[in-house]
């Protein structure tokens, strides 16, 4: 835990105005949670460009987890002031504002935090096929980490650890901050990763939507994000796509065992959150 004098240095040197002003800022309305790799800087960005919504001072804030101990004062010195949103409210009539850190989701021990702080707040989750999930998280680890195998390599490694792991941990904190987080494969396991918030959060507080449908049909996904929200429908302006990754297109053979591999984890997604994206050729 953090003293008082270090939560004070932080706000200060790390925070600035927006840290001394902390006491006067509100708290987010909504959280995306993930999942990385599936548009959600994008998102971001979007969201934004509604006249109702303001959004975080930058997206991952991942106040939850890694930065959970810099204490509350630090997030809310990232959104707007109480003074900001009553003249969003005077002006269109209502506010929102929202955190997106797209791991929140496969980190489980965050749902339970955020829902003892901000126990009305509705969660967006945004889903991208696993294995175009998988394949652009290699390219990115490629990018960022200098990695040299190749994309079956690293599958078949992955295969092989997640077969080998102890079912008796399955779950657990461990098994998420571990094999989870190291892998790129298990990251795809929606379901096993959305079990909490389903569990915790009322039905009607979460919406899951694809990222393909973010990308192929991004007005008509907005709009359904408005209605969530209970905003009214907006045109949003500008839909750049913010962090697209660009590199060879996937081996057959290999979508092909990655798709297989997947099935089932996707039909029993679909059959748990009522909703069917077109991912099982």
């Amino acid at each position: 835990m953090l003293s008082l004098y270090q939560n004070f240095r932080y706000l200060l040197c790390g925070r600035k105005f927006r840290g001394l002003t902390s006491p006067l800022r509100v708290l987010p309305d909504f959280i995306v949670i993930g999942v990385g790799r599936g548009g959600t800087t994008s998102l971001y960005h979007y969201l934004n460009q509604h006249n109702c919504i303001q959004k975080s001072s930058y997206d991952e804030i991942g106040f939850f987890d890694d930065n959970y101990h810099l204490g509350l004062n630090w997030y809310r010195s990232m959104f707007p002031t109480k003074y900001e949103k009553q003249k969003v409210i005077q002006k269109f009539g209502k506010f929102l504002t929202y955190d997106v850190t797209p791991w929140y989701v496969r980190r489980p021990w965050t749902a339970n935090r955020i829902k003892s702080l901000l126990p009305s707040v509705k969660i967006i989750v945004v889903l991208r096929n696993p294995v175009d999930r998988t394949y652009s998280h290699y390219h990115l680890t490629r990018r960022e980490k200098g990695l040299t195998k190749s994309f079956e390599e690293i599958i078949d490694e992955d295969i092989q650890k997640i077969n080998n792991y102890d079912d008796d941990l399955k779950n657990s904190e461990e098994y998420y901050a571990e094999l989870v987080q190291n892998s790129h494969i298990a990251r795809g396991f929606y379901l096993e990763q959305l079990e909490i918030w389903l569990t915790i959060f009322d039905k009607k507080n979460i919406l899951i939507i694809s990222s393909e449908d973010l990308a192929e049909n991004t007005q008509k996904t907005m709009n359904s994000i408005f209605n969530f929200l209970d905003l009214e429908n907006q045109i949003i302006p500008n839909l750049q796509k913010i962090n697209v990754g660009k590199y060879p297109k996937m081996k057959e053979e290999t979508r092909k065992t990655l798709e297989n591999y997947f099935f089932d984890h996707n039909k029993n997604l679909f059959k748990k959150i009522e909703k069917y994206f077109n991912w099982n050729k």
